[in-house]
Order: structure tokens, then sequence, then C-alpha cells
């Protein structure tokens, strides 16, 4: 194709993420129609509006393509299916691959995250929108969270809104379990409250099973990443 809207955000311990364009672009998204199934395309179609079908479109094709560069096959024996929780799986030829994904998208942007060995989970969120903090606050935080963000002010409280939210998406997503798992009874790091971009992560209900947990976000989006460890 004339031009690829995806490319390489970032690739560290053992993960690798990738960044979707998804700024409005007629040519791109004819090009990623291109790479989608039958099954793909009509759910594509079912879209009612043009962000959401975008969206879907141009992040499913970059997703295609990079997993058909990574696994050496090609796009007809590239395949999903959902398992438990709505989380996609990928097949090359009916077979399950040896490769971990998530997906998340917002505004202009996209990430794709990917893993050789390990669940892992993405969250992104465009800054640009600028939520009311206080809403959530109370049901989505653990009490050292909360008392930080209530100290907070100005951008720096929608800053570490932002931050704290993201860091636990991409908990829940790597999990794996949607959101039966009540956010406000896990805390993010200390020291990844007072700004360090990456530390390990333990579920209180599973202590046992080790997270790399990255801030992966920068002046335009925020973004974390959680790569189980093994």
């Amino acid at each position: 194709m004339d031009e690829c809207w995806w490319r390489r955000y970032r690739e560290t311990g053992g993960s690798a993420v990738i960044h979707v364009d998804l700024a409005p672009h007629a040519g791109r998204s004819v090009a990623a129609l291109a790479w989608l199934d039958q099954a793909e395309r009509e759910r594509w179609h079912r879209y009612r509006y043009a962000h959401p079908r975008r969206e879907f479109g141009l992040c499913r094709a970059a997703l295609r393509a990079t997993l058909c560069h990574r696994l050496g096959c090609d796009n007809h024996e590239l395949a999903f299916e959902t398992v438990q929780h709505g989380k996609p799986v990928a097949l090359v030829r009916g077979r399950p691959a040896p490769i971990s994904f998530n997906v998340s998208h917002s505004g202009s942007h996209g990430l794709i995250a990917l893993a050789p060995e390990g669940r892992i989970g993405v969250d992104v969120e465009e800054r640009r929108a600028r939520p009311d903090p206080d809403g959530p606050i109370r049901t989505v935080f653990a009490p050292a969270e909360r008392a930080e963000l209530a100290a907070a002010r100005g951008t720096s409280k929608v800053d570490l809104f932002f931050a704290l939210w993201t860091m636990k998406e991409a908990l829940i997503k790597a999990l794996g379990i949607g959101f039966s798992i009540d956010t406000s009874t896990f805390e993010i790091p200390a020291e990844m409250r007072r700004g360090s971009r990456s530390s390990v992560f333990r579920f209180p209900h599973a202590p046992t099973v080790r997270w790399r947990l990255e801030n992966v976000g920068n002046a335009r989006f925020a973004a974390a990443v959680a790569h189980e460890l093994r």
C-alpha cells in the first residue's frame, strides 16, 4: 500500500506497542478494508457512525498486518476467535498462534500491544478529552489514590487521573476477566503514582503472578501497558 498508518511506538520488556493513526483519511480506509475478511467487513458495515467504523477498520487492518509479519503467515491464513469475557485470540491455519495481543483506541490514536508469551493489556486515552475527575474517583480508585487525587489541582489532577485510569484499565484488560474485579481493591504502585514510568505489580487476589506495568503516555495521549512476567 502507498502509505502505512501504523508504526512501532516502543518495544521493551519483551512486549511491543504499535501506534495506529486514526485521523480521517479516505485512502487509508479503502486500504484497510482490503485486509479484512468477510465477517470483519460485515461488522465494519454495521457501524452507524464514521468514527467507530474508522477505528475498527484501521486498527483491525494494522493488527492483521503486524501479526502476519511477526508470525510469518499470509493474511488469509490468519483468523480470530473470542474466548471467555470477549477477549480475542489469533489463529494461524486454525491453530492458536504463539502471541498475545490487545488493542485500545481513543480519538485519533490507537495502540496495539503484543508479546510472544504472557497475557498483555493496553489502554489509551486522548488528552483532548477533559472529564471531571471527581465523578468516578470514589468508585474506581483505592483510598491512597483517592487521597492523592484530592490533593492534586488543575492539570496535575487531570494528568494523574488519566495515568491511574489507563494503568488500571491495562491491568484489567491483561487479566482478561472483564470488569468482574473491583478496581478500587488494588492500588497502582506508589512509585508510579509519583512519576516512575514502570514497576512490577501484583494483584492482591493473585500475589504470585507478576505484571510489568508501564506508563507509555506522551503529550498527546495517556497510555499504559501491563504484561504478565514469566
